[in-house]
């Protein structure tokens, strides 16, 4: 995988804060695609890849390194923001943001991403902040 993302936009989508806890996540259909959401999309030379802050229950807000908070206040409509024009690049390792208290992000990447994901993780597991995801191969 690529080690440097230049951000391209950030679409905040509004909707519910259902728990992700595994059995919440088991017995709700869709419920990563029902939650609110941050999409953050990035360049690479590979390609494109997206990042999805996915909020939940008690999760007050979602922050990115360069925007700051993004929710509250909860606008309940779609938003988004574009960065093609500036020149925010993430290197490997960088912090990308943060939630308060924590939830749940989904990385979208494409077949040509040649990702060997981190053998520590297991089903319902806890990933814990600097921990490596995966290396590229």
């Amino acid at each position: 995988m690529p080690c440097r993302g230049k951000l391209l936009s950030m679409t905040y989508v509004p909707g519910d804060l259902f728990s992700v806890n595994p059995a919440t996540a088991e017995n709700i259909p869709g419920l990563f695609a029902r939650n609110e959401r941050v999409v953050c999309e990035f360049a690479t030379s590979e390609g494109n890849f997206v990042l999805v802050l996915v909020g939940a229950t008690i999760v007050g807000s979602m922050a990115t390194i360069w925007h700051g908070i993004v929710n509250p206040p909860r606008p309940g409509r779609v938003q988004t923001w574009h960065y093609e024009d500036q020149n925010i690049v993430l290197e490997q390792g960088d912090e990308m943001g943060r939630f308060l208290l924590g939830s749940t992000v989904v990385l979208l990447y494409p077949a040509t991403f040649k990702l060997a994901f981190s053998g520590n993780w297991a089903p319902r597991g806890a990933v814990r902040l600097g921990e490596a995801m995966a290396q590229a191969q």
